[in-house]
């Protein structure tokens, strides 16, 4: 059990430590879950992407345009694949973890978008991830035009105005598409939004162990991250590894820059200086 612990974490380390020129999104996203499914192999995963690409590059013929990439990646990915948006329990953690996502079929906006992306860029199609307030979705952008596609909605091409539409939903009309909406993400973004859905997630389930090992795995895309510090002391003193929640606590009032909840932490730090002190 530790040696698989010890495995899942070291994997993940290396992969975050790469540049984004060569950061793997695909094997980055394989990677989160790692800890919880010590028999995964990424490797049967990116294969089956593999397959998937080789389905719409037949599909594709000799007519390269991007619309027609992009249908062939319909086609494959949402017809014959069956993949589709979760829309009945969208806040299963097994959405956002992208093994699960391409064994049961279902996924939600930012795990089809990967699987999308990634499918794409094995014949050659350069497709961005877009952190849409509230509803991720991909485009493709040359010089001259942009195509947004939702593969959440089985990889329908939005227009703005059914840009408009998803921040609605949201925002209920207060909040109109501007520019920088539809600013392309890293690949390091990525998956550190992957992993933040996940962390909400398990907060909301009350389940501080995987919401610990997810913010382990934020920190190591963005190392010294000072919310993230803190929240790990936080979860730390939930499972009860009290003298690393006072190291964190500790180390987050050090780095963090007239933080609105010291107060908070510092009521924290002095409890946890007493439990740390008794069990010594």
């Amino acid at each position: 059990m530790i040696t698989d612990v010890l495995r899942a974490r070291r994997i993940f380390s290396e992969i975050a430590s790469l540049e984004e020129s060569v950061f793997p999104l695909d094997r980055a996203a394989l990677a989160i879950p790692l800890e919880d499914y010590p028999n995964l192999n990424i490797e049967d995963y990116t294969r089956q992407l593999d397959r998937m690409a080789v389905s719409a590059e037949v599909l594709l013929g000799s007519d390269r345009t991007p619309p027609s990439v992009l249908e062939s990646l319909n086609e494959v990915l949402f017809v014959r694949e069956g993949l589709r948006g979760n829309t009945e329990d969208y806040y299963d953690p097994r959405n956002s973890l992208l093994n699960e996502v391409l064994d049961r079929k279902l996924g939600i906006p930012i795990s089809l978008s990967v699987i999308y992306m990634e499918t794409a860029r094995r014949i050659g199609l350069a497709l961005q991830g877009v952190g849409f307030p509230g509803h991720f979705i991909v485009k493709y952008e040359d010089t001259s035009h942009q195509i947004l596609i939702d593969p959440f909605n089985q990889g329908r091409l939005l227009t703005e105005g059914q840009c408009q539409e998803l921040l609605d939903r949201v925002y209920g009309g207060s909040v109109q598409v501007q520019p920088a909406f539809l600013q392309p993400m890293s690949k390091r973004e990525i998956v550190t939004r992957m992993l933040f859905n996940l962390k909400g997630i398990y907060y909301q389930k009350e389940d501080y162990r995987r919401a610990l090992t997810i913010v382990e795995r934020i920190l190591m895309l963005n190392p010294g991250t000072p919310s993230e510090v803190r929240d790990r002391g936080l979860l730390f003193m939930q499972t009860s590894l009290f003298a690393r929640a006072l190291s964190d606590l500790e180390y987050y009032l050090s780095i963090a820059t007239a933080p609105p909840d010291e107060a908070f932490v510092r009521s924290h730090i002095r409890l946890l200086r007493r439990i740390v002190s008794c069990t010594n």
